[in-house]
């Protein structure tokens, strides 16, 4: 009888604390999940919800105030996050927040994070508002888009390495002209003999200009010189005579015109 009694006071003890363990769960869960509290309603569109599943906690400020309450495929570049959340924060919910899918650290689940908004709109949110969504980037195109960039880096490090091989080892033009010494004297004193001919060249135009200096004096030139000379000086005094009858006919014409006046002004 006793044992009996003993295992009846076990059997209420473990379902006393069963119930109590359900009972914490439940609240902890129902906390967790906005069930005991007042909750309103948003949503946004997204292309891809990177791995996003009912349930995720949703954050503002860093603080989880909601969950994802359903996902449903729109059509197919749409699909439709509807999220739960604490009506505590919806004085500060704006409709120009924006909606985005992040990760809870490195390696952990998928959540929905509310960048603040306030800055084009400073009008609260309403049940059933629809928030802008931001897609989240594509992993696997940019890891793609590296290991392309990573292979071609290799390839290019590879031409490098076989060119300078190349040039060292005295291949092609650039190794030869590098490694041949008698090519790089051959060069050297082509470059001395260019310099050479350069500074020859600006000698004779000196000279030259000094023989036409002086072919100005010399007897048998003279003669040209002194018709050029003449010939200048000529159409010199062509002009200034052109311009002295041209003086002449204007004072004349405006004499002639004042005469006209002063008779016409007599009669």
């Amino acid at each position: 009888m006793k044992t009996t009694s003993s295992q009846k006071v076990k059997i209420g003890i473990f379902t006393i604390i069963g119930l109590l363990v359900l009972f914490l769960a439940v609240f902890y869960i129902g906390n967790q999940k906005s069930m005991f509290s007042s909750t309103f309603r948003v949503y946004g569109m997204f292309k891809n919800v990177s791995g996003l599943t009912v349930g995720n906690n949703v954050r503002f400020a860093g603080i989880n105030v909601g969950v994802v309450e359903a996902i449903n495929i729109v059509n197919d570049s749409s699909v439709r996050v509807d999220l739960t959340l604490n009506n505590t924060v919806k004085k500060f919910i704006k409709t120009d927040c924006k909606l985005s899918i992040g990760s809870d650290g490195l390696m952990g689940d998928k959540l929905v994070v509310i960048a603040p908004g306030g800055i084009t709109s400073t009008t609260e949110v309403n049940n059933g508002d629809k928030l802008t969504g931001i897609n989240p980037v594509d992993v696997d195109k940019v890891i793609n888009k590296l290991t392309k960039i990573a292979d071609n880096a290799e390839k290019i490090t590879e031409g490098l390495s076989a060119i300078v091989n190349k040039v060292n080892s005295g291949k092609g033009s650039i190794g030869r002209l590098l490694n041949n010494e008698q090519i790089a004297k051959d060069l050297e004193g082509t470059v001395k003999q260019a310099q050479t001919t350069m500074k020859g060249v600006h000698a004779t135009t000196a000279t030259l200009n000094e023989d036409l200096k002086a072919a100005q004096h010399n007897f048998l030139l003279r003669g040209f010189f002194k018709k050029k000379e003449k010939a200048k000086k000529d159409s010199l005094e062509k002009i200034q005579k052109a311009k002295q009858k041209a003086q002449e006919d204007k004072e004349k014409a405006a004499k002639e015109a004042k005469e006209k006046a002063e008779k016409k002004g007599d009669n």
